[in-house]
């Protein structure tokens, strides 16, 4: 099955930069070169240090790859194994434990298999070629086309290499007659066939959906060896292996052991939803504590979860990513650009008190409201608005909270009293953010279950009521790059709370404040987006 923004499988399939993206957003990976001769190969493998797997360097589907390599003469064989289906080779790090395929649908991991190593035992009689014939390839899940489950093992022809290079490392060839009660292994991945969904650990889970939005698709097959999928995957040393942008359903739907998963109705919910009702979740951002930068790192934050966003702010108009205007956005024309594009699924539209008395907001209800402060009134404001002191400012910004959605949230700076004032006006939850955690205001919504998002001892804390979870710490150098370059404490607190109240995991944001500004895919085009 395939569903993905553009451009997301062709960086799945490209493992060194998938890799790169992967370890740049905490997500354990092999480490591994890219060689381009067999003896390059043996060299990558004594420097990352035995034993290693040697694989294709956008290939899939298992083919071309070799495990639990220790030997010079098997790490080259294995190169031309891998050179047979990609023009290039990868050299990494061989992780101990057992294989594992996670598929991600949307936000959540919807199934999971183990696979086990295919071995054959001896009879003293037949050669390992009958033995694969009717110990492994009898199994009716066995085939040599795709709508098998289960792939058979052959010998012969470049797409069985593996399975020869295989017997040939422990010694034997096809023709080989094994003793009696003699194990041979033929084949050590890619035999996917255990359910283990119920004994995800929740951390596993967070890393594969972790991994699936980094590279930038919304269904994946997450391949991952671990010794216990029940336990975390760090303290374990496991590693996220490959990311499929085109998994296959037949292992989820008729696992050897264990129950079959409704993937395939999960994909379908995924796709389609509730068709409650058409709109999207849109977020305004409104006062003069840089709202440019807070409504692009909540866009971008929305745009790693998944969504095609589209961003109205001073700073121009962005469909996904991708900058259509490099003047001021924030008009009710700009916004409603967005609004009507079928190709967005996301808004973050910034506006001003000036804007909203000129034209009104371009929506009528918003999911989130996010407000900064009260702006200073201006001469356009006194002259042709009567804005003339704060409490008329007030009835302006108002308008914003106003129109959150009860299923929304309004987020609010605590430390500015005005901003606190028009909590009473929003319609769902409000969400504080401040400086300092100790604030009265924050302990007293914190106590009553309320989200807020402040910052204690150095570490951005996400609280509600007693729980709470360490985001990220301020002395962190990809988190103080932020700082340095200019964004402000609260504008990254105020951004944190959107996110955190638009149901984005705290992995997905943190992993998403590493990378603002300098990924890839934050400032690439996308051409199936238009304005």
């Amino acid at each position: 099955v395939k569903h993905h923004r553009d451009g997301a499988e062709s960086i799945s399939s490209d493992k060194d930069l998938t890799k790169q993206l992967l370890s740049q957003c905490g997500v354990p990976v092999p480490e591994g070169q890219l060689v381009d001769s067999p003896e390059a190969a043996w060299v990558a493998a004594q420097e990352i240090g035995l034993p290693v797997v040697v694989k294709p360097y956008d290939g899939n589907r298992g083919r071309g790859v070799s495990l639990d390599l220790q030997t010079q003469s098997s790490v080259e064989a294995a190169w031309h194994a891998a050179r047979l289906e990609s023009k290039y080779v990868l050299v990494e790090r061989y992780v101990r434990g057992e294989e594992h395929r996670l598929l991600v649908v949307g936000d959540r991991v919807v199934a999971a298999t183990r696979g086990e190593t295919v071995s054959i035992t001896g009879d003293g009689v037949s050669t390992i070629e009958q033995l694969v014939n009717t110990q492994v390839n009898n199994d009716p899940r066995r085939g040599d086309i795709e709508i098998y489950p289960l792939a058979a093992v052959r010998f012969h022809g470049p797409d069985h290499l593996i399975h020869l290079l295989e017997i040939q490392r422990q010694g034997l060839e096809p023709t080989s007659v094994p003793t009696l009660g003699q194990r041979v292994i033929v084949q050590r991945n890619g035999n996917l066939n255990i359910d283990v969904t119920d004994d995800i650990h929740p951390d596993v889970a967070a890393i594969a959906t972790l991994a699936t939005r980094v590279v930038g698709l919304d269904i994946a097959g997450i391949d991952i060896v671990a010794q216990d999928i029940t336990r975390p995957l760090l303290e374990q040393g496991g590693a996220v292996i490959e990311v499929n942008a085109g998994p296959g359903l037949l292992m989820h739907r008729k696992p050897a052991v264990g129950k079959p998963r409704p993937v395939g109705e999960a994909i379908m919910q995924h796709l389609f939803g509730s068709q409650e009702h058409a709109r999207i979740p849109i977020v305004g951002v409104i006062g003069s504590q840089q709202t440019p930068q807070i409504a692009q790192l909540t866009a971008w934050l929305l745009h790693l979860s998944g969504r095609r966003t589209g961003l109205a702010n001073q700073q121009g108009l962005f469909m996904a990513q991708r900058q259509v205007e490099s003047r001021d956005a924030r008009g009710f024309d700009f916004a409603e650009r967005l609004l009507i594009n079928r190709a967005l699924d996301a808004a973050v539209i910034e506006t001003s008190p000036r804007h909203i008395l000129e034209d009104g907001l371009p929506y009528d209800r918003c999911a989130i409201a996010i407000v900064t402060d009260m702006p200073a009134t201006d001469d356009v404001l006194r002259d042709e608005h009567d804005i003339l002191n704060e409490e008329k400012m007030r009835n302006v910004v108002r308008t914003q909270v106003d129109v959150v959605l009860a299923t929304g949230a309004a987020v609010l700076n605590a430390d500015e009293p005005a901003v606190v004032s028009l909590a009473e006006l929003c319609d769902g939850e409000v969400v504080y953010y401040a400086r300092d955690f100790n604030q009265p205001l924050l302990k007293e919504h914190r106590q009553q279950g309320h989200r807020v998002v402040s910052c204690r001892d150095g570490q951005v804390i996400l609280a509600r009521g007693e729980q709470e979870t360490a985001l990220f710490h301020l002395d962190v150098t990809l988190f103080s790059r932020l700082l340095n370059e200019g964004l402000e404490l609260p504008t990254l607190l105020a951004s944190v709370a959107a996110a955190w109240a638009l149901d984005i995991t705290p992995q997905l944001i943190r992993a998403g404040l590493k990378n603002f500004g300098q990924t890839p895919s934050a400032t690439s085009p996308n051409p199936t987006v238009s304005a």
